[in-house]
């Protein structure tokens, strides 16, 4: 587990970028691929009308390039390509109100662990092994509406998710623990 340092001009320059306020957005980052349920994230946001910050690989599949030209113009869902400069994923990863995290296939899965770190909410689709990776202890979703109504929540609803997170990481996820 690593977590970058990063100046309040470096911050404000990457939001900035992407037109986001902080605490604003939701985060989600994944392979696009169905199993990862991101046709039912898209949905749920642009039913929601919240503002979603999404970064994959979009135009490696004809799946993403589809949901892409079906979501890019709808006013509160970023769909951003692949980001692999960590101090542009610490900032928007560190600074989202919500994680989401749709995958549905292969077990504890290294960005839900990493974004546990981060001490946000996390919303995730409800098989085991992500229920197992956050202890039952982050909010789940099985459909679209049940993503939309956990969206509806105020968000001091999630103070104790974002604590369970942030205490779940330190306790079981870091290197002196794994080794």
């Amino acid at each position: 587990h690593v977590l970058c340092s990063v100046s309040d001009n470096i911050k404000l320059e990457i939001l900035d970028y992407y037109k986001l306020n902080e605490c604003r957005y939701s985060f989600s980052v994944c392979r696009i691929e169905p199993e990862n349920n991101v046709d039912m994230i898209l949905e749920a946001f642009a039913i929601s009308g919240q503002e979603l910050v999404f970064v994959g690989n979009w135009d490696r599949s004809e799946y993403g390039r589809i949901l892409r030209n079906k979501y890019s113009s709808i006013s509160n869902i970023h769909i951003l390509n692949s980001i692999y400069d960590i101090t542009t994923l610490y900032v928007l990863r560190s600074n989202c109100a919500f994680y989401i995290h749709g995958h549905s296939a292969g077990g504890t899965n290294p960005s839900l662990v990493e974004a546990m770190f981060f001490g946000k909410p996390i919303i995730a689709f409800g098989v085991i092994y992500n229920k197992e990776t956050t202890e039952g202890k982050a909010n789940y979703f099985l459909s679209i509406n049940d993503l939309v109504n956990i969206l509806k929540c105020p968000y001091s609803d999630f103070f104790v998710n974002a604590n369970n997170m942030y205490e779940i990481a330190n306790r079981c996820y870091k290197w002196e623990h794994i080794a």
